[in-house]
């Protein structure tokens, strides 16, 4: 395996969700454990990568669900701690997101520094048609991995406008976060 191979294996932190594991359903502590079971991340296969993005924003998914079952209207306010269970959707949504954000920016770093590498090659041996192709699919690779910050954005911002729409009189997020 070459350098580049083994420098796109980034491990995923394990207590990814971790306090939202020892909290929720069943059918959450379940789902997010399913997330972690993603420990590494092959930054060289982007469909992998992209489906591990998809795993990761399961959460981000189905929060309409997750408020819907864990935020209270006003005829059952009595019988659900409305905040506590705000508040650990706020974690698990922090924790997250940060992953993704880690996950997404590693990779961009790893195929950068590839596209980098190959540019050096490149300019060493200017008649190598396959080394130009690989640079150039190592190029739009690292375009579409910077286009998912793109999307990452947008999935975080309607989250958390949902969160803040249903949560906001039941928590307040700390200030520096």
């Amino acid at each position: 395996m070459s350098n580049v191979a083994q420098s796109s294996r980034l491990l995923v932190s394990n207590n990814f969700y971790a306090t939202s594991l020892k909290n929720g359903t069943k059918q959450q502590r379940k789902q997010k454990q399913k997330q972690t079971s993603h420990s590494l991340v092959n930054c060289e296969e982007f469909a992998e990568f992209q489906e591990l993005l998809k795993v990761m924003r399961t959460i981000d998914d189905r929060i309409v669900h997750e408020l819907n079952t864990t935020v209270p209207t006003a005829s059952f306010a009595g019988k659900i701690d409305a905040s506590q269970n705000c508040k650990q959707l706020y974690e698990s949504l922090m924790a997250a997101h940060a992953s993704r954000d880690r996950v997404i920016k590693n990779c961009i770093a790893q195929t950068s520094s590839a596209v980098k590498q190959l540019r050096e090659e490149r300019e060493k041996n200017l008649d190598n048609l396959t080394l130009l192709k690989q640079l150039r699919k190592e190029q739009t690779k690292l375009k579409w991995m910077q286009s998912e910050l793109n999307v990452e954005e947008v999935v975080n911002d309607r989250s958390w406008k949902v969160f803040n729409e249903r949560c906001r009189i039941h928590f307040k997020p700390p200030k520096n976060e």
